[in-house]
């Protein structure tokens, strides 16, 4: 039993309300109807306490900062949905009280607790009742009554918090006609009370024994399936905006939110300090978009911009025997190349891909079978859970883990839709494996790679992730590293170049004069930063 919750225990904490969470994320998302019916509340939870614990991993146990801001910085920079966001806000408002303190013991939490509860609520713009907050001020005042109670220790304080959380989840039902009509316990409570049993855990050794979250179908008031529940309030029309705003003030904010509330509803706008200043969480449902993100360009700078639709994901019936590609890259020339070929295309940014994103790519295709090509190793993971996902929605996807665009090209050159579909996934999982990829890249910082030490503005030519070469000259190092490829034999050359027009002809001038019998086939595109991409079969 911990007498109190120093930054140890504050990591170990947030790694078991990781646990919960992926544990249960589906079981959350199915539970998912308020304030719009669209099934991600349990994944947007996981994201973020997925991105609190990487903040506290990241600094290692040498970090010069406390546990409580780590985890609260995290939190905020990567929270995803309106549940994320007021997770992340409990946490910061944790933080608030606790950072920089000596470990909290029971009556310092319980005290905390009712602090970030009344915080959060003064984060969002129109709380209502029935939902994540009242279950999350309902732990805390619990656990400020057991510590009026004489029930002082550490323990007795989490597991009041955790029992008062529950019993409010309970009652939520009761407050919000939606969760009555559906027959469901709100979504983001459900999560919060997996968080503070989570707690419990930690300063007890013990975990609560509680009932499972049951999902809708199991809770005796409807047998609808998923997205088939009468009463549902109506997806929009709209979407959800979220951004993180930086190099703004108070006041700005201040401005922004009073804008933002005029625009939309499910308002929540979340601060955080940085080593580079103070920062904002900004979560929104919109009609209109744009306005949203002007308001936060007025604001300050706005980055990592995500809008959703907030229509649910629906899996329309798919036609037998349909085939489609979904394929993950860069927005831009690789993009539109992707889709000349057939491909339907889930843009990717440099924090890579939404899961949903993905998923409603796949349903949305309305084929059958559908084989997904993430194009990079690091996508190959959110791919495959949409995957696992799309398969529950009862359609047959593959994932063929591409780790090149120029792999994904020669995957996609021999899809034939007239094959079986397992007959055709193989076929291209085989063309993808054939294909040997590399790319020319400039490094941003001083870094020793497997050829040696590079500096700032050197030319790395990498195969299969690997580099190979450090040169100064784009051209020479992409002329050797094509030597380097065909010198294993090769008949294809397939290039993907950027704006470099010199850079391609002289890469093409090399193969004519040294390779006449290879075939180069040559596409505009390549991402930004990546002045070649290159494919050798």
């Amino acid at each position: 039993m911990l007498p109190a919750l120093d930054d140890a225990a504050v990591g170990q904490w947030c790694r078991a309300a990781v646990a919960a969470l992926s544990a249960a994320r589906g079981r959350i998302d199915d539970l998912n109807v308020f304030p719009v019916p669209d099934g991600d509340t349990g994944t947007n939870l996981l994201a973020t306490a997925e991105a609190a614990l990487a903040a506290l991993e990241e600094a290692g146990e040498d970090r010069h900062e406390p546990a409580w801001a780590l985890l609260a910085r995290g939190a905020v920079l990567g929270a995803r949905g309106n549940s994320g966001t007021i997770l992340a806000q409990l946490w910061r408002g944790l933080a608030d009280q606790l950072a920089g303190q000596p470990p909290a013991d029971g009556p310092t939490l319980a005290t905390a607790l009712q602090k970030a509860a009344d915080t959060a609520y003064g984060a969002v713009a129109d709380p209502e009742e029935g939902t994540f907050l009242t279950v999350a001020r309902a732990g805390a005042e619990a656990a400020v009554a057991a510590v009026a109670s004489g029930r002082t220790a550490l323990g007795e304080v989490v597991r009041a918090a955790a029992d008062g959380a529950r019993a409010a989840l309970e009652a939520t039902p009761g407050q919000l006609a939606v969760l009555r009509d559906a027959g469901v316990v709100d979504a983001g409570g459900a999560g919060l009370c997996l968080v503070l049993d989570a707690l419990v855990t930690t300063v007890t050794g013990v975990e609560p024994d509680r009932p499972s979250l049951a999902r809708r179908s199991e809770r005796g008031h409807h047998g609808h399936g998923h997205g088939d529940l009468p009463h549902q309030p109506p997806a929009g029309p709209g979407s959800e905006v979220q951004y993180l705003l930086a190099d703004s003030d108070e006041a700005a904010v201040a401005r922004l939110h009073e804008r933002l509330a005029a625009l939309g509803d499910s308002l929540v706008v979340v601060g955080v300090d940085t080593p580079g200043g103070r920062e904002w969480n900004v979560h929104v449902h919109v009609a209109d978009v744009g306005a949203a993100i002007e308001a936060g360009i007025e604001a300050g700078r706005p980055y990592r911009i995500s809008v959703t639709p907030l229509a649910p994901v629906r899996s329309p019936a798919p036609a037998p025997d349909t085939r489609a590609v979904v394929a993950i890259v860069p927005d831009g020339g690789l993009a539109e190349l992707f889709r000349d070929e057939g491909a339907t295309v889930v843009g990717c940014g440099p924090d890579g891909v939404r899961e949903d994103d993905v998923l409603a790519a796949v349903l949305g295709s309305g084929a059958a079978g559908i084989v997904v090509l993430p194009n990079d190793p690091t996508l190959t993971a959110p791919a495959s859970r949409a995957a696992e996902r799309a398969r529950e929605e009862g359609r047959d996807v593959a994932v063929v883990p591409t780790r090149s665009p120029v792999q994904g090209l020669a995957a996609l050159a021999v899809a034939d839709p007239t094959r079986r579909f397992g007959d055709d996934v193989i076929t291209m999982a085989e063309a993808a494996a054939a294909t040997r990829w590399a790319e020319l890249t400039v490094a941003e910082q001083e870094a020793l790679t497997s050829a040696g030490r590079c500096a700032p503005g050197d030319v790395l030519g990498s195969a299969e992730g690997d580099v190979l070469l450090i040169g100064a000259e784009p051209v020479a190092v992409a002329c050797e590293l094509l030597d380097r490829m065909l010198s294993a034999g090769g008949e294809l050359v397939t290039l993907v170049v950027g704006q470099d027009a010199d850079l391609a002809d002289a890469v093409c001038a090399h193969l004519a004069s040294g390779y006449p019998t290879v075939e180069v086939t040559r596409y505009a595109g390549a991402p930004e930063g990546v002045p070649l991409q290159v494919g050798v079969e």
